[in-house]
């Protein structure tokens, strides 16, 4: 592994082992991709991560990852985090903020969207 620090991190080591890729039944896809890095500014918990939910030919409906910075709507006496956490609702979404917590809570949200999404546009 790539990461600077010796301790073990287990919510980390579930979301590494379930790298992959996933067809469903109805046409669509979920996507986990993970790896450990070292900790920087911009991926302070250790982990390159993607997390994408679409249909087989598609655009992602639904994808969290902290592969780039997206813009933060903020005043100017407003403080920014400098780390690349955030979501993207829609095909068209440039992404939003997204507050990274652990591994488990990244998951969990993650799916959770796709349970919205799906009832929202009628997805079995």
């Amino acid at each position: 592994m790539a990461r600077d620090d010796e301790q073990i991190d287990y919510d980390l080591e579930a979301l590494l082992m379930a790298d992959g890729a996933w067809h469903e039944e109805n046409g669509y896809v979920v996507e986990l991709s993970a790896k450990a890095v070292n900790r920087t500014a911009s991926r302070p918990h250790g982990i390159d991560y993607a997390l994408v939910f679409r249909p087989v030919d598609g655009k992602p409906i639904v994808k969290f990852d902290n592969a780039h910075a997206v813009e933060r709507k903020s005043g100017r006496f407003v403080k920014r985090s400098p780390d690349n956490d955030h979501w993207h609702r829609g095909e068209r979404d440039t992404g939003r903020p997204y507050k990274f917590v652990s591994c488990h809570k990244l998951l969990e949200d993650f799916y959770t969207e796709i349970a919205r999404v799906k009832n929202e546009r009628g997805i079995k």
